[in-house]
C-alpha cells in the first residue's frame, strides 16, 4: 500500500506561499496534500488558492485554528520574517513538522531554541533554503583567490510591504543575504572572518532598513585554496542594467562571469498550473545568460573568451563540479522531495537545521561589523 501523503497546510498566500511552496505541494500528490491555508481575509469565498490555481481547500483565518486542525502533519511557515520564529515554535509544540521559510528566525539564539524543540519533540524542521537548488549554483573551488556572489536590483521607490518596515529579521540582509550567505558556506565552509558594509543606499523609508549589503568572507591559505581566498557577497538596490551580475570568480588560470538569475522565480510566478514544474523548459536556462569563461593559454596569453554551461569537467585548473542536483537544470522541488523522505522514512536532511543557524551567526556578525566599521573574527563552530 501507498504511504499517505503528508497532510499539509501553509501559512501565507502570498509572495512566498503562492510562488514558492504551494506549486510544489499540488504538483507531488503521491507526495502531500493541500489541506489548509492560513488567510486571515480572504477577498473571495475560495481565497488567493483558488483564484490562482483554481483549487479550493480549508481556509483558516487565525493561527489558533491551525493549531488544532487535528487532519494537518506539515506547517508551512511563508509568512513576513518577523513572525518565522514565533509560528515555528507554536507550530512545533502543536506537535507539527514545519517547513520555514528564509530567514529561519532573527537570533541565532531563537534558531538554537527551535532545533531543540523540534529534536526533544522528535519532529522535522526544515529550513527553506531553496537557492541551493539555483540552475547556476556550482562549486568552482580548485587554486581560486576571489569569488563574487550577486543579487543586485534597480528599485528607486519602496513597494509598500512588509518589507520596508522596521523589526526583527527586517532588510534586505536578512532578506536576500541569508541565499547568498548559504551558499557560500556550502560552497566554502566557515570563514576565518567577515567585513560588512549594510545600509539604506536609497536614503528612503526607514532607515533602520536596509536595502544594500556587501559582506566580505576571508579564508586563509590552505582552507578553500593554496592560496588567501575571499568571497564577496553584494546586493545594490540601485543597479542599472538590464542583466544583473551573478557570480564572478577568479582562479589562477581563469575568470569566470555569469550574468542573469535563475529562471525558476520568474517561472514560478506564472505558472498556469503546477504541474508544468515539470515540463521540459522549467528550471532550464536560456544560453544567453550562460556564464562565460576566459583561460590562461599555455604560452601565457588571456585565450578568448568561451560561453559554457555548468558540466563535470576540468577546465584548466578551474574545476567546475556540480554540488546539488543538475546545475543545468534548476530543481526546487527536489527539496520538497527530501522534505517527504525525511518525514516519512527518516532521510538525512539535504538541508541540516545547523546549518541555518550558521547562516543566522553570519547575518548577526555582518550587522555588528557594520554597525562597528570593523572586521570581526568568526568564531570557531
Amino acid at each position: 500500500m501507498a504511504p499517505t501523503p503528508i497532510r499539509t497546510c501553509v501559512l501565507g498566500v502570498g509572495l512566498a506561499g503562492l510562488t514558492f511552496h504551494i506549486p510544489f505541494i499540488l504538483a507531488l500528490p503521491e507526495l502531500f496534500t493541500l489541506t489548509a491555508v492560513l488567510e486571515r481575509n480572504p477577498s473571495s469565498p475560495g481565497g488567493k488558492l483558488q483564484d490562482r490555481f483554481g483549487v479550493s481547500v480549508r481556509i483558516h483565518r487565525t493561527l489558533h485554528s491551525v493549531l488544532d486542525d487535528r487532519d494537518i502533519d506539515l506547517i508551512v511557515v511563508g509568512t513576513p520574517n518577523a513572525t518565522h520564529y514565533e509560528f515555528a515554535k507554536s507550530a512545533l509544540l502543536a506537535g507539527k513538522h514545519v517547513l520555514v521559510d528564509k530567514p529561519v528566525t532573527a537570533s541565532v539564539e531563537e534558531a538554537k531554541e527551535l532545533g531543540e524543540l523540534a529534536r526533544s519533540k522528535n519532529l522535522v524542521l526544515y529550513p527553506f533554503q531553496s537557492r541551493r537548488w539555483d540552475s547556476d549554483f556550482l562549486a568552482l573551488r580548485r587554486d581560486l583567490v576571489e569569488f563574487e556572489s550577486h543579487y543586485d536590483r534597480y528599485r528607486t521607490a519602496l513597494k509598500g510591504t512588509w518589507k520596508d518596515e522596521a523589526g526583527p529579521a527586517s532588510g534586505q540582509t536578512y532578506d536576500l543575504g541569508s541565499h547568498l550567505i548559504d551558499q557560500t558556506l556550502v560552497l566554502f565552509g566557515r570563514p576565518k572572518s567577515i567585513t560588512a558594509v549594510i545600509e539604506n543606499a536609497r536614503n528612503i523609508g526607514d532607515p533602520d532598513v536596509d536595502d544594500s549589503f556587501t559582506i566580505i568572507l576571508r579564508y586563509p591559505s590552505g582552507t578553500v585554496s593554496p592560496h588567501p581566498f575571499m568571497a564577496i557577497l553584494r546586493a545594490h538596490i540601485l543597479s542599472v542594467r538590464t542583466s544583473q551580475l551573478r557570480f564572478k570568480v577568479r582562479g589562477t588560470k581563469g575568470t569566470f562571469i555569469k550574468y542573469g538569475l535563475d529562471t525558476q522565480e520568474e517561472q514560478l510566478r506564472v505558472l498556469p498550473k503546477p504541474i508544468d514544474i515539470f515540463a521540459a523548459g522549467f528550471g532550464t536556462e536560456p544560453t544567453e545568460i550562460w556564464g562565460k569563461l576566459e583561460n590562461r593559454g599555455a604560452d601565457g596569453s588571456i585565450e578568448k573568451s568561451t560561453q559554457v554551461l555548468f558540466h563535470h569537467k576540468t577546465l584548466f585548473q578551474l574545476k567546475v563540479v556540480h554540488r546539488w542536483p543538475s546545475t543545468e537544470r534548476g530543481g526546487y522541488v527536489n527539496l520538497f522531495r527530501n522534505l517527504a523522505a525525511v518525514i516519512r522514512d527518516g532521510a538525512e536532511q539535504d538541508i541540516k537545521w545547523e546549518e541555518s543557524i550558521s547562516v543566522i551567526e553570519m547575518v548577526e556578525l555582518a550587522h555588528q561589523s557594520s554597525k562597528e566599521r570593523r572586521t570581526l573574527e568568526v568564531p570557531l563552530a
